[in-house]
């Protein structure tokens, strides 16, 4: 067990082999909880909106492919177009 001390501005320093367990390194982001009157830290990433919102797609089953081949890929493209060119309109009354 290591102990640390809180220092000026709150500040406390993680012990070595906490950090090495962990791979934390400089620059790493953590998330700060309360969790049954203990403090813990997690180690987070910063995912970029773009990227968040396509792994959400990819969740909820919102994809396309793989495909074999690039002239597939424009089949399937085309075809996706096609069929929403063919969906009425929606109008700002709808």
């Amino acid at each position: 067990m290591s102990l640390v001390a809180v220092k000026n501005k709150f500040q406390v320093v993680i012990p070595q082999n906490v950090r090495e367990q962990i791979g934390l390194s400089v620059g790493d982001l953590l998330e700060a909880r309360i969790e049954r009157g203990k403090i813990t830290f997690t180690p987070k990433a910063v995912v970029d909106k773009e990227i968040a919102e396509g792994l959400e797609d990819i969740r909820k089953g919102r994809v396309h492919g793989p495909y074999r081949t690039v002239q597939a890929a424009m089949v399937a493209f085309q075809e996706r177009t096609l069929k929403r060119s063919r969906r009425p309109k929606r109008t700002a009354s709808d």
